[in-house]
């Protein structure tokens, strides 16, 4: 089923509000090792492709950022991240669990190494996340502020990209058939927005 380009605005700003209401949500409860705020960057990566998971994610950290905590705002390049891996590896294979089981792994990778620096730049590894916990003991045990914001990071994104990877291989499992991704509703590129609107 093809997608129109209204359609597929709408659909991706639900996702970038998907990603700030499961976000926020987790980051209340301060639960360790998952954040669940790429949801709908994944979501909207594997349906339409790259390019527009990488603007759900960056408006994600940008409305997160204006609406509750402007250090949000510098973690937009692991958003884009995120939606750029996910689409790219996506296009190329089917999204199947094994597929999302391994684009989980490659995102707790790269990750933990795009946004350790900006943590330990803007606050010196300490996010207000449950995983400050665990960089306090690191730094008195006497790690340094990079390890010790980076191990948190890594065990964290584990858990977390995988699940999130999951959760949304299972949600486009349980859509009809002809709702589910294919090459029709993938798009190379949003800057055609205003293209068949």
């Amino acid at each position: 089923m093809r997608i129109n380009k209204t359609s597929i605005i709408i659909l991706c700003a639900l996702c970038a509000a998907l990603n700030i209401v499961l976000g926020t949500i987790v980051g209340q409860l301060k639960i360790p090792l998952l954040f669940l705020d790429t949801i709908g960057t994944i979501f909207a990566s594997v349906y339409f492709g790259p390019w527009y998971g990488a603007a759900v994610g960056a408006t994600s950290n940008i409305a997160i950022g204006v609406l509750f905590n402007p250090k949000s705002i510098p973690f937009f390049i692991v958003n884009v991240i995120v939606g750029l891996v996910v689409g790219y590896i996506s296009k190329k294979f089917n999204y199947s669990f094994i597929t999302a089981l391994i684009i989980g792994i490659i995102l707790s990778i790269i990750c933990p190494l795009v946004g350790t620096p900006i943590s330990v730049w803007l606050s010196g590894g300490v996010t207000g996340t449950g995983n400050d916990f665990l960089v306090l003991y690191l730094r008195k045990t006497g790690s340094s502020v990079f390890t010790a914001a980076f191990i948190p990071r890594i065990t964290g994104n584990i858990v977390d990209k995988i699940t999130s990877c999951i959760l949304v291989w299972a949600l486009i499992k349980k859509l009809p058939v002809q709702l589910r991704p294919n090459k029709n509703n993938y798009q190379e590129t949003p800057y055609d927005l205003n293209e068949n609107l």
